[in-house]
Parts: C-alpha cells; sequence; structure tokens
C-alpha cells in the first residue's frame, strides 16, 4: 500500500516591505512521504518569498514535471514556476519556455555549491531565470519550526527574512546566485 501526503496546516501573515505586499494567506502543504521537513519549510519560504493571490502549491515531489509552486494569470499563462532543491538543468531550461518568470530556491550545503558549478553556464542564458541559495544552517533551523498547525509570521526587507512563530523568530538571508 502506498504512503500518503501528511497534511499541514499553515496560517503565514507576509508583511513584505520591498514588494509592497501585506497579506495573510491560510495554507494547506501535502508532505509527500519521501519529503523532509527541511524541504516543505523551504518550499514555504519560496511561497512567502514570492507570495501573491494567484500562487499555489504544485504536486512537487508526487509530478515530476511541475513546479513546486506555479502562479497562472486569469487568462490562464504560466507567469510563475518555482522550483525547490536542485532541478535537473534541462527541466529548468524547459520551465524558463514555458514561464515569463523562473526562480530556483537551492538549499543543501556544498551540494548547492557543486550543482552549480555544474550548472551555472546554462543557466546563465535564461533571462527570465533567478537561482536563489538558503545557507544549510538557515535551512536546517527553518526545519524546526515545522508544526501540523503553524501560525508564521514573515517579513521581509532588503533581501533579509524574518520568520518565526510565537515561541521562535528566525533570520534568513538568501543569497542570490543568478538573475
Amino acid at each position: 500500500m502506498a504512503l500518503k501526503a501528511t497534511i499541514f496546516k499553515a496560517e503565514l501573515q507576509i508583511s513584505d516591505l520591498d514588494r509592497h505586499y501585506y497579506q495573510t494567506h491560510s495554507l494547506t502543504l501535502a508532505r509527500h512521504p519521501s519529503e523532509t521537513d527541511e524541504r516543505m519549510m523551504v518550499r514555504l519560504l519560496a511561497f512567502a518569498l514570492h507570495a501573491s493571490d494567484d500562487l499555489a502549491f504544485g504536486r512537487g515531489l508526487s509530478a515530476e514535471d511541475e513546479a513546486d509552486l506555479l502562479e497562472t494569470a486569469p487568462d490562464g499563462r504560466l507567469l510563475t514556476w518555482i522550483d525547490v532543491g536542485l532541478p535537473d538543468e534541462r527541466a529548468v531550461r524547459k520551465a524558463c519556455h514555458r514561464a515569463e518568470r523562473v526562480v530556483v530556491l537551492t538549499y543543501g550545503g556544498k551540494a548547492v555549491d557543486i550543482w552549480w558549478q555544474q550548472n551555472q553556464g546554462p543557466l546563465s542564458a535564461h533571462a527570465n531565470l533567478t537561482v536563489l541559495r538558503l545557507p544549510a544552517d538557515q535551512s536546517t533551523a527553518l526545519a524546526g519550526l515545522a508544526d501540523r498547525s503553524m501560525r508564521l509570521q514573515c517579513t521581509v526587507q532588503e533581501g533579509v527574512v524574518w520568520l518565526g512563530d510565537e515561541e521562535r523568530s528566525l533570520e534568513l538571508r538568501p543569497d542570490r546566485l543568478l538573475g
């Protein structure tokens, strides 16, 4: 019998001073059985950084050819494609041809450096691509906020993210590798 996804609920209050975006979102995150708390929370961070009324979680690990987050315009155009982790360069290239904007939010320490060294050349050819790196200590700390029912506050200012709940607060500084 196949294992089922674990459902997490999050109320995410976002104050993004960089984009002048202020909104509270009630989110449902389905964590695939093979997904870690760290990856799920990096997906949540990706949502917070790019939140809009039309941004939604994709099927992620359950579908090979789908983004972790997608923003679709009312007319059906694919506005934003967001992947988390270390996606294959061919998949990123394909996404860059399908969406107006593509974002990859990497995490994982030294593995990110190796992935970037191997893919920097081909990925640099895409003008609509942004690649961000979340340092390993920050993604690990982010996993500590995971809970089946979360109430989180997120503030973004000058590229720095403060994310926390009633008991803990993290300062996250994603590095911009491209875009």
